[in-house]
């Protein structure tokens, strides 16, 4: 009976494997065997005992690409084409194979993807599964959960089926865009004067990464002095040298966060002169680079951030948004950092107009797309200190954000956030030339040599203009850099939103052109240096500020009275109310965004109250501002979200990264003469 029993049981295994061989296609099954880590008999342990479950979002009749759009129609193309064996740069973002707080090893982990990759077996194995494939192991990012890899174009569809494997993107290029202290309020007789205890707020003691193309510290502008620490650390990623700088982009960037205020007395000064100012190498002699070149500096500032007191990164780049923030690898790694406690400063982009001067929105660049990082648009200040005649530049990109996902049926969902978050002056700001990049034919200056400021020929003290989103950028993060000196306790969740809270709305440009308005340093410092050194420990609602007067919510900048916004941008909407800052606000904990504030429930934006107190109010969509409030704007859509390829009033929205109107597509680069020449106006004048 016993032996009846076992043959009947065989038999109706047997029955079942035929039965699932008629469904599983067999190059499935190949492929599965050929990547599976319990394939390896050298796999760890420990990951053969944590097997993934199920995924259910990959059934029959709900099957989801794990490939970015833009990588999939580039494995289409060659799989019934030519170049089936042409070698592709991708960025592989890991599953989790542990639940929060599994031991691994005797050691408490709250992510286990993150924990393996610093274990050599498992680098090995993962190397192992990608020369099955014709691939190669490039990088591991540990405290990202992400590795690049290159393979050809031809077996990247077989990355889809390794349990191990969440999403697959491109390892997409990346390209730099392209009087401040006085027209900020960053000044002496402003923001550095305006914290009590402090006789001078420069950013002193604070580490501020900027991952650019290198900075040259050779130039009068740039090299360290007394009192003045410059440049401590210089890393390189690519095969430009550390310490020099062959494009030009990088220099000129960190002479406008920490330049020398005195060189040219003063003229040129920087926002955070006294910084520890980190130069990460990640763009080449042409102003270029790779994602997986950024992801790797921003995880080495997670890792050195103790040892250079990193709180602040600067990235003046972006590449094309493509994928939604939620799969994008460089907003992954820019979220990192932001919950690692580090505010990151990022270009908005240069994609404001088109090659007829067309307005466009929905030009956001990545990472600038993600919603924890400061998006910086750019201002033309006209050269002038006083922000009467101020616009937004006509390139700088607008949002809504546009990088999207798409669902099971290969509809496309935008993200559609409203973006930048703040704007600062970007128009022909004059900064240093790189000494390095004097003569190398891809530099900026040998392209155009129309920029140079002229003056002297000796090379250390040349100077050049510069215009875009990438100037704006480290304006902002020398302004966050006095903050965190003003008071270190600031999360950069409060480093955002009261960077926006006091930002000067400009009259007749909406939320999606200018964020929450100017930056205004002096009332950024004024506020943090009010805000109490336990505020991230107190209840959601709670006094947040040892002083506030509700009647001097302005400030003077160039003689003219500056009202502040008093609004927080979330992801559709503007938050506003004293209460953002009097309050302590749950949304600005670490870890949790200004996001997080607000939802879409039934087509109506809705606050959470667990994040967001009592006080605080909401618009209902994007505003036209009308120069004061930002809450006295007008709406300007007819509903909570942009409809995909909707047209505004006085522009029209990027579809898939080209134009409604013509189709044309937009440029990103500092080499195009929207971002490298600059709004042709009046502007900042030299040193005389």
């Amino acid at each position: 009976m016993r032996f009846t029993e076992n043959l009947k049981k065989r038999f109706i295994i047997l029955l079942t494997a035929l039965v699932l061989l008629q469904v599983v296609p067999m190059g499935a099954i190949a492929q599965k065997s050929a990547l599976s880590p319990k394939a390896n008999s050298q796999q760890p342990a420990e990951v053969q005992d944590l097997a993934e479950p199920q995924d259910e979002s990959r059934g029959a009749n709900s099957w989801r690409s794990k490939l970015a759009a833009d990588l999939e129609q580039s494995v289409d193309v060659v799989t019934t084409g030519r170049g089936r064996d042409k070698m592709s740069g991708v960025i592989i973002q890991l599953k989790d194979k542990a639940p929060a707080g599994q031991n691994i090893k005797g050691i408490m982990v709250t992510d286990f993807k993150r924990t393996m990759l610093g274990d050599p077996s498992v680098r090995a194995d993962l190397q192992t599964k990608f020369e099955r494939l014709n691939g190669n192991l490039k990088n591991t990012f540990n405290t990202m959960g992400l590795i690049s890899a290159e393979m050809p174009l031809s077996r990247i569809r077989d990355l889809e089926y390794d349990d191990d494997i969440a999403y697959v993107s491109p390892d997409r290029p990346i390209a730099s865009h392209g009087h401040v202290e006085q027209t900020t309020g960053a000044g002496v007789t402003d923001g550095r004067t305006e914290v009590t205890g402090f006789t001078s707020l420069n950013g002193t003691g604070v580490g501020i990464a900027v991952l650019d193309s290198g900075i040259d510290t050779t130039h009068n502008l740039i090299k360290s002095s007394s009192g003045r620490p410059g440049v401590v650390y210089s890393k390189t990623y690519t095969s430009v040298a550390a310490g020099s700088d062959f494009y030009g982009h990088g220099t000129h960037v960190a002479s406008l966060l920490a330049g020398s205020p005195a060189f040219k007395s003063d003229y040129y000064g920087g926002i955070a002169y006294e910084s520890k100012v980190i130069s990460l190498g990640v763009l080449d002699s042409q102003g270029v680079g790779l994602s997986s070149n950024v992801i790797a500096a921003l995880d080495w500032c997670i890792t050195n951030k103790a040892t250079y007191n990193i709180r602040v990164i600067n990235m003046s780049l972006g590449a094309p948004a493509k994928d939604s923030y939620k799969t994008d690898p460089l907003c992954l790694a820019a979220r990192r950092a932001y919950n690692a406690g580090i505010v990151v400063v990022v270009a908005a982009g240069n994609r404001g107009k088109n090659l007829l001067g067309q307005k466009i929105y929905g030009g956001i660049d990545s990472p600038g797309i993600e919603p924890s990082v400061i998006t910086v648009g750019a201002t033309n200040s006209f050269g002038t200190d006083n922000r009467g005649d101020d616009t937004i530049a006509t390139y700088s990109s607008r949002g809504p954000t546009r990088g999207y996902s798409k669902d099971s049926a290969g509809i496309k969902h935008y993200d559609n956030l409203i973006k930048p978050d703040l704007v600062a002056p970007g128009n022909k700001l004059i900064g240093a030339i790189s000494p390095s990049s004097v003569g190398k034919l891809t530099s900026l200056i040998t392209q155009f040599p129309t920029l140079k400021v002229s003056g002297t020929t000796t090379t250390t003290d040349q100077v050049m203009y510069m215009s875009g989103t990438s100037m704006s950028t480290p304006v902002v993060a020398g302004a966050a850099a006095m903050m965190l000196e003003a008071n270190p306790n600031l999360t950069p969740g409060l480093v955002k939103a009261i960077l926006m809270y006091s930002a000067q709305p400009i009259r007749n440009f909406n939320n999606l052109e200018q964020g929450a308005g100017r930056l205004n340093v002096e009332g950024a410092v004024r506020i943090a240096g009010s805000v109490r050194t336990d505020a991230s420990s107190l209840a959601n609602g709670a006094s947040m500020l040892t002083t506030w007067d509700e009647y001097e919510q302005n400030n003077l900048i160039g003689g003219e009275n500056v009202a502040w916004g008093r609004g927080v941008i979330t992801n559709f909407c503007v938050l506003y109310g004293s209460a953002l800052m009097t309050k302590w606000q749950a949304m600005y904990g670490q870890t949790k965004l200004l996001a997080d504030g607000t939802s879409v429930s039934g087509g109506v934006i809705v606050r959470n109250v667990s994040l967001v107190s009592s006080g605080v109010l909401n618009t209902s969509g994007a505003l036209t501002n009308n120069g004061v409030l930002i809450s006295d704007g007008v709406l300007i859509s007819d509903g909570v979200l942009l409809s995909d390829g909707v047209l505004l009033s006085d522009g029209v929205l990027i579809s898939d990264g080209v134009l409604i109107s013509d189709g044309v597509l937009i440029s990103d680069s500092t080499k195009g003469d929207v971002s490298a020449l600059g709004d042709n106006t009046a502007c900042m004048q030299p040193a005389p």
